[in-house]
């Protein structure tokens, strides 16, 4: 799955509309929130740094939950966004869930042990292993 980096509010306007999961790496105001659903209708989640999630307000929290989009905890770990706008989960990390649930881990344990091992948020590993294609 491909997430794409978004640094500034500047940059929403030039998201396409087909854009599924999105790493916000600056501090979004309401307005900011509702101008990216709006630019991009197919959003499926909003990865959001710990720091910055705190603040969301509660009516902006359930029109995201209203819309079936989740509100991911985390950071993008180790991406360069002047090398590629995209932080992409390789299909590996997708292989190895396939594997944990071969050995018969339940997704709490698959997220608990992917954590350590990939430095992903918990938030974000649960979001993947649900939306496994």
């Amino acid at each position: 799955m491909k997430i794409r980096v978004v640094s500034s509010k500047e940059e929403i306007n030039n998201l396409g509309s087909n854009e599924e999961m999105i790493h916000l790496a600056f501090r979004p105001s309401n307005t900011d929130i509702f101008n990216l659903i709006t630019k991009c209708p197919d959003v499926k989640a909003l990865h959001i740094p710990s720091s910055y999630i705190r603040t969301i307000s509660k009516s902006t929290q359930m029109f995201l939950e209203m819309k079936g989009i989740a509100l991911i905890e985390g950071d993008v770990w180790g991406h360069r966004k002047d090398i590629n706008e995209y932080s992409e989960v390789s299909e590996s990390v997708y292989e190895r869930f396939d594997q944990y649930r071969a050995n018969g881990l339940s997704d709490e344990e698959i997220a608990a042990k992917m954590e350590r091992e990939l430095h992903m948020s918990t938030d974000l590993i649960k979001f993947l292993l649900k939306n496994r294609k």
